[in-house]
């Protein structure tokens, strides 16, 4: 078994894959990562993140 690390995925990837890669490393569904980034964006800041998330994590 080889060490995780968190980087952007491009297999399952929809936008820029920060979501695929979220999952892999933490084990939460895709899905509910997207719905999680979705409804963070209505009622926060979850697009912010998830470009501040795009633009740090590395490509697999």
């Amino acid at each position: 078994m080889g060490k995780r690390s968190l980087v952007r995925r491009s297999e399952g990837k929809m936008l820029a894959g920060v979501c695929a890669g979220l999952s892999e490393f933490s084990g939460i569904s895709t899905t509910r990562l997207r719905w999680a980034f979705f409804l963070f964006g209505l009622f926060g800041a979850g697009e912010v993140v998830y470009i501040i998330l795009w633009i740090l994590l590395p490509k697999e």
